[in-house]
């Protein structure tokens, strides 16, 4: 009797082992409740792809920068080989910098629309005279963080939508810690997700004359 009873105790624990641990899966660690480094890894890789902007097929670059790019003064910001993309550790003094930069820039240059400044709807410079409109601001803010060694493949100018429907400029900046946005309206430096604005496109990390539609990928992770 007592046989009878051990083995039907043994037929029950192996079924449940069996549902606790299903076919192919690992055994369970029960060493402690502190994940593994593998699983901190993966964790970090997930949480930065959602802070990160995925790039989408290719699109037209804006009229602007085509014409910012037919001037032969502005050679040296678009004639440029095709680079590898690059991720920004966003570390303190990277942080600082990028604050520094959008902060400076912000107080130097003054607000004005194109038509007022030059008399056309669209015209991208560098704000020499002190004026610009959001797309100066942006350019210059990635002359001078590129002069400072920053690569120019985590800079990328970038095209938006305000809540009110009307488009907009700001510098995105690929970081470890996800997409940073350097913004003339603000001096803080803000993740993307929590700028206030429709992504639409931005500058390919590889190649700034190739554009990148932002659209889909902003809108997929903004559902999660």
């Amino acid at each position: 009797m007592q046989r009878w009873a051990n083995m039907i105790m043994a037929a029950a624990l192996a079924i449940a082992a069996s549902i606790a641990s299903p076919a192919g899966a690992e055994p369970l660690d029960r060493s402690g409740s502190l994940p593994s480094a593998r699983e901190t890894l993966r964790d970090a890789r997930r949480s930065a792809s959602i802070r990160a902007l995925p790039a989408g097929p290719a699109v037209l670059a804006p009229i602007g920068w085509v014409e910012f790019c037919a001037r032969p003064e502005n050679d040296g910001d678009c004639g440029v080989a095709e680079e590898p993309a690059m991720t920004l550790r966003a570390d303190a003094g990277t942080r600082r910098l990028l604050a520094r930069i959008n902060r400076n820039v912000n107080d130097a240059v003054a607000p004005i629309s194109d038509i007022a400044n030059y008399g056309v709807e669209e015209r991208w410079t560098y704000p020499d005279n002190g004026r610009g409109d959001c797309e100066d601001y942006v350019l210059l803010k990635r002359k001078l963080l590129i002069e400072a060694g920053l690569p120019r493949q985590a800079l990328l100018i970038t095209v938006v939508r305000e809540t009110n429907g009307d488009g907009h400029a700001v510098l995105t900046v690929v970081t470890d810690r996800g997409d940073l946005v350097l913004d003339n309206k603000r001096d803080d430096v803000r993740l993307w997700s929590a700028s206030g604005y429709d992504f639409i496109k931005r500058q390919s990390a590889e190649n700034p004359n190739q554009w990148v539609d932002l659209r889909a990928g902003a809108a997929l992770i903004a559902r999660r």
